[in-house]
């Protein structure tokens, strides 16, 4: 679309074809006098009878020819008496049907939308509109005429109608005096709007680079970008530094703003050892929760399960196993404890303890649940063990607000049923999802925390499983032995050289591990393409849209997933003229691409083969495109364990996925993983990455590059530094709650 002049076209609306609720996007028929037009977009409060403008082009497309594309929607109410019915006659206003409003319409004339909309009084006289009625029809036309305004305003900025009407939900009638008094609010909320743009508008409004709003805005979106990065507090001198750079004013301004938010509780100040530390209100009270939670649980933990050496010597006998001291050790601190943490490297025998709990929980008549972070992750957990896994927000039954934000129907006041949660991949839970654990988990219940602490951390902020492992508060079983099945696996074995800091054997290629040189990106580049394309399949059988999954560390250069993506899309799945494409942002999808949800969205509905129904497809899920419908603007995509339908607006969380990052990897196991292994940056390439990469391969792992690539890695011990709180918060003497 980019290149094309925009056009401007006026007309009536003649009918509305679709709509969807949540995110306005409308195909509606527009009347320019001689014939009628279709015209898409985000246009949620249009109806039959107004007269639009619309900016943008025309588009042709392929199963419904020419179309109008809008960028830009200005209204105009209806005036003359014929189009006021009709538009209240349409259902725009609801609780007016076509009786209603010929009644209006008889009464008020052609001033029947200014009298409804602002003096409800004289509606309520008609017979049959009660006060409170009348009421409701004035508060709907505020509002239509509010986010219509709020359209326009935001549009002159490039603040797209998605955003808008986000926006308007959240802030209500209204909304253009209050982003005018504080622009900042637009970047305090998950409304696609960065600090950047909220100081453009800023600047337009007038508003001084030292004013209050805009040092108290800047402050907060610091620290909430470094949530991003992991982190759930930072150093006060460090917050004080990077927010002074960042808004370029001067420190004494910035030290003042911040304690008056300390003052007024915008920002929380903790001291950790013998430096203060500022969070946000909600980062603070989820750790504080969650240590005040854990400490209860220790107060109050699940009885003592009694006769365990017998039940232990019975699984021996009837699976034909024998437990290694340290499992056994595991099993009866899981079963004489309120709490474990259960952690270790691949081939150390986690899934074998872990089974052996679960059984004899359940013939002691306990209530077991399973839960993992993602799907996949809860898919294999229910392989493994043979018993039912939910994902971690499945289980907490996830919804949302009128404000789109995700709310968990399991809570305090609605716990979950059981004597027993089991949660798998630990490391990759952040505070705010385990914090929602602990609220939904009741006293008495055994909770039992499954993960390798030697993985990277979760993507969210939060270090919970180090931190955990760390404060000492609870009891912690480490598996260290590799067992004799494992041994045999060089994938296992050249894992646990990694984590130890040993060069991996890379000269061996009678077992899964192999290591392939090449000597510059562009051989990198192309083997890794024929090993997807043709050779893993032709050897192996594997398929390079279920099987095969290529890893990197990065997102950026040659080596990074954008730049693999765009070759082996070319390679694996190139343009035909029987499949559909849709290009939305930067990113071309066509029918058989392999994708990947790249940010939660609770709102895109999904179903299964047995007639099961949800909605929220979740960062990290994969999936591949089944159809593009280009009419309806929706790609229908089969996940894992559920098919939903995708709207091209909600598509702009979607990233290929025939690469993706090591970090985007945790919680997945894929039969065959390839590396590329040519140097990057420091911060990028280190051990606990290259030994989480190499984790996640089931039978087959292939690294493709240069051996001082491998060893640079592993010789780089750096541990990712997360300023986190919870471990101070457990260990604290005093009670926190």
């Amino acid at each position: 679309m980019s290149g094309q002049e925009l056009l401007r076209l006026e007309g009536a609306v003649e009918n509305i074809v679709y709509r969807n609720e949540q995110n306005g996007y409308t195909v509606l028929e527009i009347s320019d006098g001689d014939d009628y037009i279709t015209a898409v977009g985000i246009m949620p409060t249009v109806e039959p009878g107004d007269k639009v403008a619309l900016t943008g082009v025309f588009t042709e497309h392929k199963n419904y020819g020419r179309q109008f594309s809008a960028q830009a929607c200005e209204v105009c109410r209806p005036t003359e008496t014929a189009d006021i019915l009709r538009y209240l006659s349409s259902g725009a206003i609801k609780g007016v049907g076509p009786a209603t409003a010929r009644r209006l319409v008889e009464q008020f004339g052609e001033h029947t939308l200014e009298v409804m909309e602002n003096e409800p009084e004289r509606v309520a006289l008609l017979k049959g509109i009660s006060g409170e009625k009348a009421r409701d029809f004035s508060n709907q036309l505020k509002a239509n005429s509010g986010i219509r305004t709020l359209m326009l305003y935001l549009g002159e900025y490039g603040i797209s109608n998605t955003s808008a009407v986000k926006i308007f939900n959240a802030l209500g009638t209204g909304s253009v005096e209050r982003i005018r008094e504080n622009p900042y609010i637009l970047c305090q909320g998950d409304f696609g709007v960065n600090f950047e743009r909220a100081d453009f508008i800023a600047k337009r409004e007038n508003l001084e680079l030292d004013s209050e709003v805009r040092l108290r805005a800047g402050i907060a979106y610091v620290l909430r970008h470094n949530e991003g990065n992991g982190h759930t507090c930072l150093p006060r001198e460090k917050l004080l530094k990077t927010s002074v750079d960042f808004l370029g004013v001067g420190a004494e301004q910035v030290e003042d703003c911040m304690e008056q938010m300390i003052f007024d509780r915008s920002l929380i100040a903790d001291k950790i050892g013998e430096k203060e530390f500022l969070f946000t209100p909600q980062m603070h009270l989820s750790e504080m929760y969650i240590a005040s939670r854990i400490k209860m649980l220790l107060s109050f933990p699940a009885g003592q399960i009694q006769g365990i050496d017998k039940a232990i010597a019975g699984l021996e006998e009837s699976e034909g196993i024998e437990y290694a001291g340290l499992q056994k050790q595991a099993i009866n601190a899981a079963l004489t404890e309120g709490m474990l943490v259960l952690t270790g490297g691949p081939g150390t025998g986690k899934t074998t303890t872990l089974n052996a709990i679960i059984k004899i929980l359940q013939s002691h008549g306990s209530k077991v649940l399973l839960a993992a972070p993602t799907g996949r992750a809860a898919q294999r957990m229910s392989q493994l063990t043979g018993e039912e896994a939910k994902t971690l927000h499945r289980l907490l039954e996830v919804s949302w607000d009128k404000h789109d934000n995700p709310v968990f129907n399991k809570n305090e006041k609605n716990q979950l049923k059981c004597d027993a949660l089991v949660i798998d991949e630990v490391s990759m839970v952040d505070c705010g999802i385990f914090e929602s654990v602990m609220r939904a988990l009741p006293l008495g219940c055994r909770l039992l925390l499954v993960g390798d602490s030697d993985q990277l951390p979760s993507v969210g902020p939060g270090n919970v499983l180090g931190d955990l492992i760390d404060s000492g508060v609870l009891p912690v079983v480490r598996l260290s032995e590799i067992f004799r099945q494992a041994q045999q696996s060089m994938i296992v074995t050249n894992a646990h050289k990694i984590v130890s800091g040993q060069m991996p054997v890379l000269n061996r290629t009678d077992r899964d591990f192999f290591f392939l040189y090449k000597k510059n990106k562009a051989e990198v580049t192309e083997l890794i393409t024929e090993l997807c394309r043709t050779r893993l399949p032709k050897a192996y059988g594997y398929s390079p849209f279920d099987n095969i999954q290529v890893l990197s560390p990065t997102k950026k250069g040659e080596m990074g997933t954008a730049e693999l993506n765009r070759k082996l899309q070319a390679r694996l799945n190139p343009p035909a003229g029987d499949k559909a494409e849709a290009t939305i942002g930067t990113r071309t999808f066509r029918e058989g691409d392999k994708v990947m949800q790249i940010k939660n969205n609770y709102d895109i509905r999904w179903f299964r083969e047995n007639g099961e129904t949800g909605e929220g497809i979740f960062n990290g899920d994969i999936g591949i495109v089944e159809k593009i419908d280009r009419r309806s603007k929706v790609l229908r995509i089969a996940f894992d364990d559920k098919t939903a339908a995708v709207s091209f607006e909600s598509a702009s969380d979607l990233d290929f996925a025939y690469a993706i990052t090591v970090h985007k990897s945790q919680g997945n196991e894929f039969d065959a993983v390839i590396i590329p292994m040519f140097p990057g940056p420091p911060q990028l390439y280190y051990r606990n990455l290259l030994y989480t990469a190499v984790t996640r391969a089931k039978k087959t792992l292939i690294l493709v590059g240069l051996p001082q690539t491998v060893e640079a890695m592993v010789n780089n011990n750096r541990q990712t530094k997360r300023y986190t709180a919870l471990r101070e918060f457990l260990v604290r003497n005093e009670s926190l709650y």
